[in-house]
């Protein structure tokens, strides 16, 4: 019986590959820039080699590799390993399990990176030992993984937990997926940086211009700094946006009431600060719907290895 499976977190920068054993543990890893853009085969190939690097690299036949999985951004049919579209990458129709099983002699499983991600930390991380979970990260966007039963929520277009993109305020800021008010145009962590900006343009007394050289490098952590100084306006910034997340879970905790909902991203790493606000608005907004004991809402524990990890324990989520 093979003791290892490889699990890969494929970006737009950078893939990682990691050789995992039985208990979800990450013998080693290795990363390589993605180097997009590229033809579909050409990082076919790469991928391939990237498997059989982290196997050589920690001593361990590849035989001895019961099967890879992958996370990617896009709409992934997890039983075919077909993406469907990936507009990252810019491919259509890749068919990315089989060309890759072709090419190492063992299954490959693929999935969304954000599925991946959530199944990681269910597995081993913040969401571990609860059979329904959310795992939320606040990025560039919102990304989201529901498992319930202890099962991915993949939907039948495998499309399912877009939590991101329920809209929260109609007509509201233009969101990329064509739609208007988002959850992720105000609760993303790139939401808080436009915020943040907006709110030093109007306010030059803020302490946040002296924090940071210019508008180019303000980030989402600005303002939580700021705040901590005692900075009003960093503090009604940050307090808007807590809102808005807030706003976003009471909708996660009424449609699926998980035992658990994991935050991730760099934000997470505010820890209380960030999460003790965001319970407190929550658990007022949903209860009237969902009486009862309220949803844990903690940090996930995985950060940049939840990706590998789930990717890597695929076969399990079946």
């Amino acid at each position: 019986m093979s003791k290892y499976t490889i699990g890969i977190d494929l970006g737009g920068t950078t893939m990682t590959a990691g050789l995992v054993d039985e208990n979800y543990k990450i013998i080693g890893k290795t990363t390589w820039a993605t180097r997009l853009p590229r033809p579909a085969e050409d990082l076919e190939k790469a991928l391939a080699d990237l498997c059989r690097t982290v196997a050589k690299e920690n001593k361990v036949d590849f035989t001895d590799v019961k099967y890879v999985g992958i996370g990617t951004p896009g709409s992934v049919n997890f039983t075919t390993g077909f993406v469907g579209f990936n507009t990252n990458f810019g491919y259509y129709d890749w068919n990315l399990g089989p060309d890759l099983e072709a090419m190492l002699g063992c299954k490959v499983y693929v999935e969304n990176d954000a599925n991946a991600a959530a199944y990681g930390e269910y597995i081993a991380g913040g969401a571990k030992g609860y059979k329904d979970a959310v795992v939320i990260t606040l990025g560039t966007g919102i990304g989201s993984g529901i498992i319930l039963g202890g099962k991915i929520l993949r939907g039948f277009n495998f499309a399912a937990g877009e939590m991101g993109h329920n809209v929260i305020v109609k007509d509201g800021i233009q969101c990329t997926c064509g739609r208007k008010g988002c959850w992720e145009r105000y609760a993303s962590a790139s939401a808080l940086t436009r915020e943040t900006k907006v709110a030093m343009q109007a306010h030059k007394e803020t302490i946040m211009w002296k924090m940071t050289p210019d508008l180019d490098h303000v980030n989402a952590k600005l303002s939580f700094d700021a705040a901590a100084k005692g900075d009003a306006v960093a503090k009604s910034v940050v307090d808007s946006w807590i809102e808005y997340v807030g706003v976003g879970i009471a909708n996660v905790i009424n449609t699926f009431e998980p035992e658990i909902i994991c935050i991730g991203g760099g934000v997470s790493n505010q820890g209380e600060t960030l999460l003790a606000p965001v319970r407190a608005y929550a658990e007022n907004e949903t209860k009237n719907i969902t009486t009862g004991r309220f949803p844990k809402i903690v940090a996930c524990t995985l950060h940049n290895d939840a990706g590998v990890i789930g990717a890597a324990a695929l076969e399990n989520s079946i």
